[in-house]
Parts: structure tokens; sequence; C-alpha cells
């Protein structure tokens, strides 16, 4: 897939539309996340859902990792587990001008998504604890 620009990357709009109240640490590049989605038209046409009976969170993916669209990986940064938003991706961030099975050319795509997990990044206290251990290993 093809990288887009940090400018293009703003094309992206993101409402937060559920914070968790305790966030160990946010998303960043070369994270490993795991979402449940569901991904509609503007028409509000639903085309994909990981809520579906049978299926499971997608993932993991790493961001930054060119694995899914860009729009996609913009609008993941910076969320903590549990917090959920909705993206809204215009096409050049999509899947532009040739679309994609049910979704056609060109098409605004609109995205419920929440952080489930984010793959092997611990929690600050649990950092805090390991690097206690190192120190007390150097004594």
């Amino acid at each position: 897939m093809a990288r887009a620009t940090d400018a293009e990357l703003k094309d992206v709009q993101i409402v937060t539309t559920g914070k968790t109240l305790d966030c160990y640490g946010s998303t960043e590049r070369g994270d490993r996340v795991i979402v449940h989605y569901t991904g509609k038209l503007k028409d509000g046409t639903v085309f994909d859902s990981s809520r579906n009976p049978g299926r499971r969170p997608f993932g993991p993916l790493e961001l930054g990792g060119n694995s899914v669209i860009a729009g996609w990986e913009a609008g993941l940064l910076g969320m903590c587990v549990g917090e959920n938003r909705t993206l809204t991706i215009p096409p050049h961030l999509g899947y532009g001008d040739r679309g994609m099975g049910p979704i056609p050319p060109k098409a605004t795509l609109i995205f419920d998504v929440e952080l489930m997990s984010i793959v092997n990044k611990p929690k600050p206290e649990a950092k805090a604890e390991a690097d206690a251990d190192e120190d007390r290993d150097e004594l």
C-alpha cells in the first residue's frame, strides 16, 4: 500500500466517541494493535464488521507497517485501550479510484473503531517495576 504524507493524513476526520479513564499509554508508530471495527459507506451501508457473528477483533496489525489503508493508520494513532473513535476517511487515504470488493471507487469510508489492546506494550507501573528490578540487579 502506498504511504501517505503527514499532510495527507490530516485529511482523516477523527471523532472520539468513548474514552477510558485508565490510559496506560497511547498508540504510536511501530505498535501492534488489535481493534474491533465496523466499516460503512457515506450513505450508512455497512460493508464489513469484526463484530459480526463468528468474527474476532482484527489484528494484530503494526501501525506504520503499511498493512492497512493509510486512513486507518492515521486514525488509530494516539488511541488508548478501550477508546472508541469514528474515522471518516477520504478516498485518497482509503481505496482510491479502484475500490475493493463491496467498496466502490472514490468512496469516503466511515469506520467505528475500538482499540482492544496494544500487543506487548507494558503498563507504566509494569515498566517502572522492571526498571526497578534492573536497578536492584546492578547493585
